[in-house]
């Protein structure tokens, strides 16, 4: 299926021109902000599942409990960490990358509180899945603004471009890395910890298509009806 073989991040008529442009369109920065705030949201539609976090927060609470630190300074020096990465990929960070930062920490900090945290496994797993699916269709948007990614998004189309293998494949191999890493330090694994490793790759490959798709299927229908004027 092609909605799980994307090799590179789409460019529509609503993406920037450049990744390091400082002044983009009205369009491209809300549908960037739109992209952020649902991956955000599912970042806290997983904790609230309460199933298990992310691989990175996993990593982060093995640092921590090696280093003395909290999650929070440990997710911090783990997203520099991820940056410095970029540097032989030549990656460069953009406004997308600053936004990515600063609005999922605060949409997951506000929305959290206001999510169910089911007490049975079955609306946890499916609340995961919704999170997966969600955090998937939020990175089709911010990837496809094209202001630069996210940290760890930007280490994955690096790699990408790197090796030439499907974006599912590469997220999905440093979800798992990241996992196994973190666990051997001491993070705490559970079941929604594996579904977002194994399945935040085809997602984000979904979520990409998808978004390309309505895209296209947006502009060419402005076509016609400008071309009917």
């Amino acid at each position: 299926m092609r909605l799980l073989s994307v090799k590179a991040v789409p460019l529509v008529y609503w993406s920037s021109t450049h990744p390091l442009n400082l002044r983009p369109r009205f369009i491209t920065l809300l549908l960037l902000c739109i992209g952020l705030t649902l991956f955000g949201i599912a970042d806290a539609l997983l904790i609230a599942a309460g199933v298990g976090v992310s691989p990175w927060v996993v990593l982060a609470q093995g640092i921590a409990n090696i280093a003395g630190w909290s999650v929070g300074l440990a997710t911090f020096v783990v997203s520099v960490a991820v940056l410095l990465c970029w540097i032989p990929l030549r990656q460069r960070p953009g406004i997308g990358t600053v936004m990515n930062i600063l609005i999922i920490a605060a949409v997951m900090d506000y929305a959290l509180p206001y999510l169910p945290s089911p007490n049975h496994l079955v609306p946890q797993l499916l609340q995961a899945v919704a999170g997966i699916l969600l955090a998937g269709l939020g990175s089709g948007f911010y990837l496809i603004a094209n202001l630069g990614p996210g940290p760890r998004d930007g280490l994955m189309t690096g790699l990408q471009g790197r090796s030439k293998l499907p974006i599912a494949w590469v997220r999905m191999a440093i979800e798992i890395v990241v996992v196994i890493l973190g666990w051997l330090l001491g993070g705490v694994v559970g079941a929604g910890t594996l579904m977002c490793a194994f399945g935040i790759g085809w997602s984000v490959s979904i979520g990409l298509y998808v978004v390309a798709w309505c895209s296209a299927w947006i502009a060419a229908a402005r076509s016609k009806l400008v071309g009917s004027d």
